[in-house]
């Protein structure tokens, strides 16, 4: 019984401790994974691992029309493209159409978008749901991972100081 009443305690303490949007990546330090993703319209440039290694840190968002927190996250994204920042994009398990509708609506922050429409890609990268956002340094490697919606603290404590920006400026 005692036995029980100690799982249980460990089990609550867990579930209630540190913060959620800072879930752990065993990918942080390392090369992004290699993939090759279509883009959103036939015959459009997709996304691959190959365009991650730009030379500077590069912004990758896993996003999907059907997700609400990433229409709330959406005009951080399009802040940072604005800033001049590469922003891809990862279009989760998302239909093409209801995509394009999204950022017909909303702008387009992407330089480039991979429709990764059976998830797959996003289970490499270690995605546990939408939005999630990478910081991919010049070389194609994961220096930082966000889960959640993007806001102005999260883009202040775990975005931007990987970018190299001006922190005032960018988060406006």
């Amino acid at each position: 019984m005692m036995a029980a009443f100690g799982f249980f305690g460990l089990f609550y303490a867990a579930l209630f401790a540190g913060d959620p949007t800072r879930l752990p990546s065993a990918l942080t330090g390392q090369k992004a994974p290699d993939f090759i993703l279509p883009g959103l319209e036939t015959g459009s440039a997709g996304l691959s691992s190959a365009d991650l290694v730009t030379g500077k840190p590069i912004v990758l968002n896993v996003w999907a029309s059907w997700c609400g927190p990433c229409r709330e996250e959406h005009p951080h994204l399009m802040a940072l493209a604005g800033e001049g920042i590469t922003v891809f994009g990862l279009n989760y398990k998302d239909d093409a159409d209801a995509a394009r509708r999204f950022i017909g609506a909303l702008g387009n922050p992407y330089s480039r978008i991979g429709a990764d429409a059976r998830g797959q890609v996003a289970i490499d990268f270690g995605v546990y749901g939408v939005p999630e956002t990478f910081v991919i340094d010049g070389t194609g490697r994961i220096v930082s991972r966000f889960a959640g919606p993007l806001a102005r603290a999260s883009l202040e404590s775990e975005i931007l100081p990987h970018l190299d920006l001006d922190l005032s400026e960018a988060s406006q």
